[in-house]
């Protein structure tokens, strides 16, 4: 029979509630973590992973059409759509499999079902087989996100998609709606699109990628233009008339509502916590626009009761999602762990062209009262850029004018979610400008232009 008393109870395992119970495992506690779909999360099985397994596919596919500018030979190039999502559906489940291996290892308890917190200290966990009743003197909610839906957008699984239906499609597209440019939107319209649907995107706020820095956007704005994307800006969907294979789109833009026609709509709009069904109002967690309040330790107020991942707010991000369960873990028992500053936390973006930053954008920047010194590097100005048929990106980096300080990095370009980390590195260290122009970047590759960004913020690049 199950234990039912723990040092910590876990609700979640997505990826930050499964690392929180590794590392608290790890540091002697006795741990259960309770799971109502699948291990991983939305990440492993419907979010980070398999969406790279499909843009993985697209780019390859891209690859091949650009053969002859490798002195290549490919004819004939096609894809198998059912094909494509099984890869996707294999990649993340094998990864799902895993995490089981790592809770047996690690001698964490897994509990499959759904948990309220009926008591300060108590789960209560509904199975298949009944009621578990377990109690915890910590208890860690992870419960993750969901996809927001509007009043009229809402998906239907037929024409109007959420990210679900996205990643295993029925049909391709012939002629697509992407309602949002965040990530989770634009990297669904630069997959369709790079296989061959008609792509429009809709973005309600003045450019696409609103959180990364203007330059960088705009940038991308005319990338993903010159793919034959059509992006429209400051423009809201009022509205979906929906018929026998097709949906109307009432789209609002500059003050008049125009009439789109489209087969399939891709509804990315956000998220919202899931913070129902717990019991947490009772409690006496504070709620604020679906998401739980915390101080800066993932403490929600209430003595034993911890919130990280999505369900703790922004930013809505994996990672940040699993360092949070880890210093939660470490506080528990009994260390001292530093916080997590959001604002050094990198967002990457997998479309093509890739989208990396971290820190302050030069509007935040200055808007925070720095004075700033801005450098920037073009792929075209970068060796292995050219020899990988690459040219068309930038590196652009903002340094505290008065004390050097790495404030923020914002890339565009291939491979650039690989090279933010050098930037996350620098920041955590609290690198300055001298640190990182005395750094030997190797040659040729593509980091040189980290190099020679932050070179330019002061007047001495190279290669430009």
């Amino acid at each position: 029979m199950a234990a039912t008393s723990f040092d910590l109870i876990v609700i979640g395992a997505g990826p930050g509630g499964y690392v929180a119970a590794i590392r608290a495992s790890q540091l002697g506690q006795k741990v259960a973590i309770v799971e109502r779909e699948h291990l991983g999360g939305i990440c492993l099985n419907w979010g980070c992973i398999p969406t790279k397994a499909m843009l993985r596919t697209s780019e390859v596919f891209h690859l091949m059409h650009r053969a002859k500018e490798f002195g290549l030979k490919a004819d004939n190039i096609g894809y198998d759509l059912d094909a494509v999502v099984k890869r996707s559906r294999n990649v993340a489940g094998q990864l799902s499999g895993g995490i089981g291996h790592l809770m047996k290892k690690n001698k964490v308890t897994v509990f499959m079902g759904e948990a309220t917190i009926p008591a300060k200290g108590k789960v209560s966990v509904k199975t298949e087989k009944g009621t578990e009743e377990l109690t915890a003197k910590n208890i860690i909610l992870a419960t993750g996100a969901r996809a927001r839906e509007l009043p009229g957008l809402e998906a239907d699984g037929d024409l109007v998609w959420m990210y679900k239906d996205a990643l295993t499609p029925k049909r391709m597209p012939k002629k697509l709606l992407v309602i949002g440019s965040g990530a989770i939107g634009i990297e669904f319209a630069s997959f369709y699109n790079t296989l061959g649907a008609d792509t429009t995107v809709v973005e309600v706020m003045d450019r696409v990628l609103p959180v990364e820095d203007e330059e960088i956007s705009k940038f991308a704005k005319k990338q993903f233009e010159k793919q034959g994307m059509k992006i429209m800006q400051k423009a809201m969907v009022k509205q979906l008339d929906r018929g026998k294979g097709k949906v109307t789109a009432h789209i609002e833009v500059g003050g008049k509502v125009e009439k789109h026609e489209f087969d399939t709509v891709i509804s990315a709009v956000g998220i919202v916590g899931n913070v129902e069904g717990l019991g947490l109002e009772e409690l006496g967690v504070k709620i604020d626009r679906t998401h739980v309040v915390t101080d800066e330790y993932c403490r929600t107020g209430v003595d034993g009761l911890f919130a990280i991942g999505d369900i703790a707010g922004a930013p809505w991000l994996a990672h940040k999602a699993s360092h949070e369960g880890v210093m939660v873990a470490e506080l528990i028992a009994g260390g001292h762990p530093h916080p997590v500053k959001p604002e050094s936390i990198a967002g990457c973006t997998y479309c093509h062209p890739q989208v990396a930053s971290v820190g302050f954008t030069e509007a935040k920047a200055k808007e925070l009262g720095y004075d700033v010194k801005v450098g920037r590097f073009p792929f075209i100005g970068n060796g292995k850029a050219i020899a990988l048929g690459e040219p068309e990106g930038m590196i652009k980096t903002v340094f505290d004018a008065k004390t050097g300080e790495l404030l923020g990095a914002h890339m565009v370009g291939a491979e650039v979610t690989e090279l933010i980390q050098g930037y996350v590195v620098g920041r955590q260290l609290e690198t300055t400008e001298e640190d990182l122009m005395a750094t030997v970047f190797p040659h040729p590759t593509l980091s040189e232009m980290m190099h020679e960004s932050v070179l330019d913020a002061y007047g001495r690049v190279i290669h430009m």
